[in-house]
Order: C-alpha cells, then sequence, then structure tokens
C-alpha cells in the first residue's frame, strides 16, 4: 500500500511562510507522495511541481484508510500503523500559540462526511507543518516517538538587536535541527513582526 501525506491547507491565502513549508515538504516525502488539498485555483500552478494538488478538501475526496495528525489524539502513531492507513493528513497551518485547534475543524467536517478515519498525535506540542510531516515519515519507516529530540522553541536571529521565537517544537536530526533554510532567511528579511 503506496503512503501519501495529504496537507489540507487551512490557511486563507497561500502564505510566504506556507509555500515554504510545503516545498519543504515535498523534499521530505517525494513529490509522487504528496497531495495539497484544499488549494484555491490560483495558487494551484505554484504547488503543482511539489505534489498533487487538489481544489477540494479531504472531507470531500471520499478517500479510506485515513490517519488525521492531530496533537489532541489519544493514540500515539507507531511504525505499524502505516500497514492500517493510506493517506496522512496534516492540517496546513500554523498554529497560535495558545492553539486555536483547528485541526478540530477538519476532524468534524469528515465527521459530517460520514468519512471513517481515525487519529493519532506525534506527542502533544505542536509542530510547524513540515516538522508533523518529517516526524511521522520517520515514525512509519521504524522510529520510535521515544526515538526523537526535540527544542521546544527555537530563537531566530534577526539582526544584532532583534530575534523572533517560534513557538512550537523542531526535530533535531543529528545536531541539526529540521526547519527549511529558506524559512530562517524568510522570517530575517521580514520587516516588523
Amino acid at each position: 500500500m503506496a503512503r501519501k501525506f495529504i496537507i489540507e491547507h487551512s490557511e486563507p491565502e497561500l502564505y510566504k511562510w506556507c509555500f515554504i513549508e510545503y516545498e519543504h515538504i515535498s523534499k521530505i516525502v517525494g513529490k509522487g507522495n504528496l497531495i495539497f488539498s484544499s488549494i484555491k485555483k490560483k495558487d494551484k500552478n505554484k504547488l503543482e511541481k511539489y505534489g498533487m494538488v487538489c481544489g477540494k478538501s479531504v472531507s470531500d475526496l471520499n478517500l479510506k484508510n485515513i490517519c488525521v495528525l492531530s496533537q489532541y489524539s489519544k493514540k500515539t502513531l507507531k511504525t505499524n500503523d502505516r500497514n492500517n492507513f493510506q493517506y496522512f493528513v496534516f492540517g496546513g497551518i500554523l498554529g497560535d500559540n495558545p492553539a486555536k485547534k483547528r485541526t478540530g475543524q477538519l476532524i468534524y467536517k469528515l465527521k459530517k462526511s460520514k468519512i471513517k478515519f481515525e487519529t493519532r498525535n506525534i506527542g502533544k506540542k505542536q509542530m510547524p507543518t513540515d516538522v508533523a510531516v518529517y516526524a511521522a515519515k520517520k515514525i512509519l519507516e521504524g522510529k520510535k516517538l521515544s526515538d526523537f529530540k526535540f527544542a521546544d522553541e527555537l530563537e531566530i536571529e534577526v539582526n544584532q538587536n532583534e530575534s523572533v521565537v517560534l513557538p512550537f517544537r523542531y526535530a533535531v536530526d543529528g545536531n541539526k535541527l529540521v526547519i527549511s533554510e529558506k524559512l530562517v532567511d524568510y522570517l530575517r528579511e521580514r520587516k516588523g513582526f
């Protein structure tokens, strides 16, 4: 069973940081394994070279064997889940702090559409979408959640006097943070926060 990773785009626009994260996700899982759902027509061309693009929500796609990743799920994702699910769905949102629980809206839509699915967590802390996809992929390939090293807050120096703090959980691979370098550059170049 070929595993697909689905990003349910949940922001009102395809913001620059979203696009950077989505590009990073494509590098992590490969274009052929990635589906973007709930994408507006005007943004379709921008994302087509990174994965399959769909205008509909996951709740309208009639898929089977779905696992929705949510930090609020009672069950943790395990390697043998790769045998139970074909689609792993992530909310394409940069969470707010505190979280607005927008993945709950997706879960509600799936229930309303009478689509069978289960949920899993990758720990209880909020991760950026690309980091969540990275962690899920590694778990499905054989890693345990307890094998990961995480940094629970990231401070990026913008200049000598300023820095930006990202209050989310980031995976550490070896001694390198899993974050898109393009995102770091984008945060440094942004004017005002």
